[in-house]
């Protein structure tokens, strides 16, 4: 029998935060939270993108004919539209009005994530923040005992009914376990097991927050053999190359 302690996983909401508005400093917001070694802060990315001022306001938004094309193929707002092509770098499927795109950031998602629930006001939507890595480590590194930072989305699954939270912007935990050539308890080689650990901890800090009531921060503590003093490679090393896209 192992010596080692048991191993534990906690997630708790971070209380009593106000409604987020553009030029609000984020970390002064969470510092209050007492932080231990090794914690994991998880963070919505609508607090994120709203803080730093990613909105659309679609009475400044002109459609282009695409745009129009796809809105009356798909009973969406053009202009709504319009935003999701902007951010989009390709649009990898268009049916039954849903689009499915692949972001600049390399993510492929429903409306390249642009997203009107939880907008601070009538007419506006929320786009993904320009750059959800460096968002993170300016967030660490800006917050007490520079807890791990997971900025996170709810993302559709191929193949699989139902959103899930997962990591679109990280700074000091590992992204992925890479189980790549260690072998299992009968000693054969594993191939292709890397458990994505930060789309995991995104995962179970939804868990403990309800989506309407306004919670975006969670700490999920359990974690400190992922996390890392360097800031590390972010989110970005969980998304697929093109090459390696077999659907491509």
């Amino acid at each position: 029998m192992s010596d080692a302690p048991p191993r534990r996983l906690e997630a708790f909401v971070v209380e009593g935060l106000p409604e987020v508005r553009p030029g609000d400093d984020l970390a002064l917001l969470l510092a209050a939270t007492p932080y231990e070694h090794g914690d994991v802060l998880v963070v919505a990315h609508k607090v994120v993108s709203k803080a730093e001022g990613a909105l659309r306001r679609l009475a400044e938004v002109t459609p282009g004919e695409r745009a129009l094309a796809l809105a009356r193929e798909h009973g969406k707002d053009p202009r709504h539209v319009q935003v999701i092509l902007e951010e989009s770098a390709t649009v990898v499927r268009a049916e039954r009005g849903v689009l499915i795109c692949r972001t600049h950031h390399g993510f492929v998602c429903a409306n390249a994530g642009v997203d009107a629930s939880n907008a601070p006001e009538a007419g506006t939507i929320v786009t993904l923040p320009r750059n959800p890595d460096a968002s993170a480590r300016a967030l660490r590194a800006a917050l007490p005992s520079r807890p791990a930072v997971v900025i996170a989305d709810s993302f559709g699954r191929a193949w699989r009914h139902g959103q899930c939270d997962v990591a679109i912007g990280l700074a000091g935990m590992a992204a992925l376990d890479d189980w790549r050539g260690r072998r299992d308890p009968a000693g054969l080689e594993l191939r292709a097991t890397a458990i994505a650990i930060a789309d995991e901890a995104a995962a179970a800090a939804d868990l403990v927050r309800d989506k309407a009531s306004r919670e975006p921060a969670v700490v999920v503590r359990g974690l400190e053999r992922f996390v890392t003093e360097e800031d590390g490679p972010g989110a970005a090393a969980l998304v697929r190359p093109l090459a390696e896209d077999l659907f491509a």
